[in-house]
């Protein structure tokens, strides 16, 4: 099993392989290429490589045929980067 940040870098792999939904991702994050080897460090941009996925499920699951990481791995990170939730 995978670390959530892991996980997280393994998508970024991934994105970079995946020209039109790393553009896509970010067009979204606000993020440029430039700035991406610093941006990895951070728990927030991590995250939100994690709910890019989470958000579309085709995309969650291209990845995970591509990269024979199985869907669980995603949400369990998912669930690291965003934290516990109130929903009372």
């Amino acid at each position: 099993m995978k670390s959530a940040d892991d996980t997280a870098i393994a998508i970024l792999t991934w994105l970079a392989g995946e020209p039109e939904l790393m553009s896509r991702f970010l067009a979204l994050t606000g993020t440029d290429v430039a700035s991406l080897r610093s941006a990895a460090g951070d728990p927030g941009f991590m995250g939100g490589l994690v709910a890019f996925l989470m958000d579309h499920e085709p995309t969650l699951m291209a990845f995970c045929t591509a990269t024979e990481t199985p869907p669980e791995e995603v949400v369990r990170a998912h669930h690291v980067f965003s934290g516990p939730r109130d929903y009372g």
